[in-house]
């Protein structure tokens, strides 16, 4: 393969859209995250070890980090769906609800 017929593996970054791919990388951590704390609190749940003010605590902080991060997507024009990376052969990164 010559040079000029191999894919570039540069990034290429728009200066229009830096801020809103920016965000769109670091809310998708931030879900990856909430969607594994709530299943970790979940299953805490469901074992019995959480008193029920530990588990009213983490379900209304829980309730507020998803208004909260549907309040951010909103701001700067992004779905759900935008913040679920394609990995190629492995999948999306967040499980979907199909």
């Amino acid at each position: 393969m010559s040079p000029v017929e191999r894919p570039s593996r540069r990034i290429v970054a728009d200066p229009d859209t830096v801020e809103r791919d920016l965000t769109r990388l670091v809310l998708t951590v931030v879900e990856l995250v909430r969607q594994l704390v709530e299943r970790q609190c979940v299953r805490r749940m469901e074992q019995g070890d959480l008193t029920d003010d530990q588990i009213e605590t983490l379900g209304v902080t829980l309730m507020r980090l998803e208004e909260a991060m549907g309040d951010l997507c909103d701001r700067f024009g992004l779905t759900p769906q935008d913040l679920n990376l394609d990995l190629g052969p492995l999948g999306t990164l967040l499980p979907t609800n199909d």
